[in-house]
């Protein structure tokens, strides 16, 4: 038990710190961003929208747990299919983004673990919207 609190803490830490850096700034739910590039697009996707993106998922320690980068080609899914905190930064981007996006525990994948990914884990992802079908 001793491990999973100090686990959580880390990840607690990492955030609150994360947010005390320039040009860091906070969606709903503690969902931390930070833009790397502007787009020119000007419509955002909504819940329904199906969307194009390329990301890169770590956690806090840097380890690579996704990337679609790697496979050579951008993802496609519906908005809503996706956990809350990815959610909440697909809402609020437009196409030609790119953002750093810190998504804590309880707008990731919550308490438990889910395949490769423990319990208790922020989720750092950098996300491009490449396109909004």
């Amino acid at each position: 038990m001793a491990k999973k609190d100090e686990y959580k803490l880390r990840n607690e830490e990492f955030l609150a710190a994360k947010r005390m850096e320039e040009g860091v700034r906070e969606l709903q739910d503690g969902v931390l961003y930070r833009v790397v590039n502007e787009g020119a697009g000007c419509v955002v996707p909504r819940n329904n929208s199906v969307v194009t993106v390329h990301y890169v998922g770590t956690f806090i320690n840097g380890r690579e747990f996704d990337n679609s980068r790697k496979r050579g080609y951008p993802e496609a899914f519906r908005v809503g299919e996706v956990v809350d905190g990815f959610r909440l930064a697909l809402l609020n981007m437009h196409v030609g983004d790119r953002w750093m996006v810190y998504i804590p525990y309880e707008a990731g994948y919550g308490k438990r673990a889910n395949g490769n990914i423990p319990g208790y884990s922020t989720l750092v992802f950098d996300i491009e919207l490449v396109a909004i079908m």
